[in-house]
């Protein structure tokens, strides 16, 4: 095994505590970045659960509670996320105490977002960073829904990450084979698989994803089996589980904060509360592009650049609809986070030019009264 030497408080971390930093995702890498500041100071920490203004964070000493510092919270306040699950921060141990102030985060090699739900403005809300593999989960059944996977999968590709869907619950589902290729069919090069924690179906193929230092996160809506995955891989009971409304098929909240958990296969999950609707953030990464690459590449033969593929005459779009090339819903659901996206981005530059307006009021010199007008002011 390799070992990576950091000077915390002008000490060496030792090779226990560096094994297991290593088991919750240290590596070479963050080693560099954290070697290219003087941090002797300092420790390093991930953050493996978050409850809002505190923070369970591991570290060389175990698990400890952090919370940022005052400057931090100040310079955070321009709109930039807050430290999320997954992150790696640069944390000052409290002596005789077992917490921690987080003086800041290391650059984030991956973050999964969405809208804040609510928010009027362009609000990002982190969901988790540091995400190499991101489960997108469905149960297999009245939830069952591709179009709502193909916002999932935007997310997921504009994060970053590798997706990979689950079709949880196969042991409700008759043709649970065909739903799969469903699935395939919108998501090509996707790994797709059933499982069934009731009937341990699909285990082996998930457990090849959870390797050593490879951190994983499920995200879905509520409901849909992600704290049951969980318990089911860790092989103990780390989440409670509820069950579903029978009359609908509509989850229950479970989950009520992100964390993070170390899996006996020796990869790191992260459980998410389920999501009622996702409001995509952006499409920095050219997720939406990806998802619809094949209605983006049958649209290079429109008869017009800017067709909208909606009844403009030469559209290639609508020919391979009727032709049932293109599943009608899936254009729907083209159209529709195409103009959410687009939303989205004016809303942004909406909210960046307010903060610049700010920004320059806040910087403009108070202009000083003259000494004549002063002693006018005097006078009278």
């Amino acid at each position: 095994m390799t070992f990576f030497y950091i000077k915390i408080n002008q000490t060496p971390l030792g090779g226990f505590y560096l094994n297991k930093l290593m088991q919750y995702g240290w590596n070479k890498s963050w080693e560099n970045e954290w070697n290219q500041e003087d941090r002797s100071h300092l420790q390093p920490g991930r953050i493996i659960a978050d409850f809002g203004q505190m923070y369970r964070v591991y570290t060389s000493e175990g698990e400890i509670w952090g919370e940022m510092s005052g400057k931090m919270k100040h310079a955070l306040q321009t709109g930039s996320p807050y430290p999320a699950v997954g992150d790696w921060v640069e944390l000052q141990l409290l002596e005789g105490e077992d917490r921690g102030i987080i003086h800041g985060i290391l650059n984030r090699k991956t973050s999964i977002s969405r809208q804040k739900a609510g928010a009027k403005s362009a609000q990002e809300q982190l969901i988790a960073a540091n995400v190499d593999i991101l489960f997108l989960v469905t149960s297999l059944n009245d939830d069952y829904n591709p179009r709502r996977m193909e916002r999932y999968l935007i997310m997921a590709w504009n994060s970053g990450v590798s997706p990979v869907i689950l079709l949880s619950k196969a042991d409700l589902c008759e043709d649970a084979e065909v739903k799969a290729a469903e699935m395939e069919l919108i998501a090509p090069g996707v790994p797709v698989h059933a499982v069934s924690a009731l009937e341990d179906l699909g285990k082996e193929a998930v457990t090849g994803y959870l390797k050593e230092g490879v951190t994983v996160a499920l995200t879905g809506s509520s409901g849909c089996g992600k704290s049951t995955i969980v318990n089911w891989l860790a092989e103990a009971d780390e989440q409670r589980t509820q069950g579903i409304r029978e009359d609908d098929s509509r989850g229950r909240h479970t989950t009520t904060h992100r964390e993070l958990f170390l899996l006996p296969q020796g990869g790191l999950m992260v459980d998410t509360p389920g999501m009622r609707e996702l409001q995509l953030y952006d499409d920095e990464g050219g997720g939406w592009e990806q998802v619809f690459a094949e209605i983006e590449a049958i649209g290079e033969g429109c008869r017009f650049a800017d067709c909208q593929h909606e009844n403009e005459a030469g559209c290639a779009v609508r020919a391979a609809v009727d032709a049932g090339e293109i599943d009608e819903k899936r254009l729907l659901n083209y159209r529709k986070t195409q103009r959410e996206l687009q939303f989205q981005l004016k809303k942004e530059a909406r909210s960046q030019r307010k903060l610049n307006r700010k920004d320059r009021s806040s910087k403009e010199p108070v202009r000083r009264k003259s000494a004549f007008w002063n002693s006018r002011m005097d006078e009278e």
